[in-house]
């Protein structure tokens, strides 16, 4: 699914040097290396302040933990996505409100979001799923209306662009009250181990979370705040330097790649491609032009529609293809979070996507005999 030995290759030397510059330094923890990635960082986002910490999960906690949402208070966020969204809600003793998507973009549908807020919501969190940024241009109207936070899970789309409908342009992660990413290594931007971001334009916000992330501390064993231990460490930061100049560039490769799958898939029956749902793309939502820098390909995911989509991985899997289902269980109806409040009729897209979604290869060495070999493989088969 993600070649990251043959991206490796491609940045060996300077992995390698900087890697053993951190060695050699002996500054393993918040060392020269993090505070470089931090301010280079915030520097490629346009975001006043990015907070690293061990992971994608602790920086939403952390983001939740920041803001001080209180336990009962009400969190919206999408049924289909990891659960590891709203883990961090139920951890906090906060309650999570799980709402529908849309059906091209498998975004949190705005909708959804107006019909489930009541007297305890404070906070949506939207989730730019598969890389494709969710519609902020309503979920930001909905939550200024409601005095509502918003925490863009960001841990599929960075370096994704998001233009408004007045025409300002922002780079998801960087349009929410705050937000978190994660490093992890299959990611558009990953280390080689585990790592995360918050990311927030708040300087009072921004103060309180590097505390959360350090113990509480601001001077050292003076704790001001609730914390916790989530540091982002020297080694994997210097490895995402090394990585950072090449985003942009891995990101248009993956979306070069995604534009080969479709092409490949055009006109074929049961096989629905993915949908660019963007209003700073000029053409329609089936195409991806060489401008559509709102959808970063984190997954390239199909939708197969004859039923048949398991049938389908397992002949993927017979013939040495990866593939992935994200995600095959609802949220809603997971074991740690069923919840009475919950109605079926509530869930209807995100019901048919969990039968119907497959992820196949995306990454940055995908090559045209690859792409053939795997688009003619499921071609054949949902032909026969």
């Amino acid at each position: 699914m993600v070649d990251l030995k043959g991206q490796y290759e491609q940045i060996k030397e300077q992995v390698n040097s900087s890697v053993l510059d951190v060695i050699n330094s002996t500054a393993f923890i918040n060392g020269p290396e993090v505070h470089s990635f931090q301010k280079e960082l915030e520097e490629y986002l346009d975001v006043k302040h990015v907070i690293p910490c061990a992971n994608g999960t602790d920086a939403l906690q952390i983001a939740m933990m920041g803001l001080g949402l209180e336990p009962g208070d009400e969190v919206i966020t999408a049924d289909f996505t990891f659960a590891a969204t709203v883990e961090v809600i139920a951890l906090l003793r906060l309650t999570p409100v799980l709402v529908d998507v849309e059906p091209d973009s498998f975004n949190i549908d705005p909708a959804a979001i107006k019909k489930a807020i009541t007297p305890k919501t404070k906070a949506i969190v939207p989730v730019h799923l598969f890389g494709q940024s969710a519609n902020m241009d309503e979920i930001m109207a909905i939550a200024k209306e409601h005095d509502l936070y918003v925490i863009e899970d960001n841990a599929q789309g960075i370096g994704a662009n998001y233009k408004f409908t007045n025409g300002n342009v922002a780079k998801t992660g960087a349009i929410g009250h705050v937000a978190s990413t994660s490093f992890f290594p299959s990611k558009n931007l990953g280390c080689y181990g585990d790592g995360g971001a918050i990311f927030t334009n708040d300087d009072e916000l921004a103060h309180i979370i590097r505390g959360v992330v350090n113990h509480g501390m601001y001077k050292r064993y003076h704790h001001d705040v609730v914390g916790v231990n989530s540091r982002l460490d020297s080694i994997q930061a210097a490895v995402l330097r090394t990585k950072l100049p090449n985003l942009d560039t891995y990101n248009n490769t993956r979306r070069a790649a995604a534009r080969k799958y479709n092409k490949a898939f055009e006109g074929i029956q049961n096989i629905i491609t993915p949908q660019v749902k963007g209003n700073n793309c000029d053409t329609d939502s089936t195409t991806i032009c060489d401008t559509c820098d709102c959808h970063v390909f984190h997954q390239y995911t199909l939708k197969i529609t004859n039923g048949k989509r398991d049938e389908l991985a397992q002949h993927l899997n017979d013939k040495g293809i990866p593939c992935g289902v994200y995600y095959p269980i609802p949220l809603h109806s997971q074991k740690a979070y069923v919840d009475d409040r919950y109605n079926e009729a509530d869930f209807p897209i995100t019901n048919q996507l969990v039968k119907e979604v497959i992820s196949l290869p995306m990454h940055t060495e995908l090559d045209d005999e690859q792409i053939d070999f795997i688009t003619r493989t499921i071609i054949d088969f949902v032909n026969s």
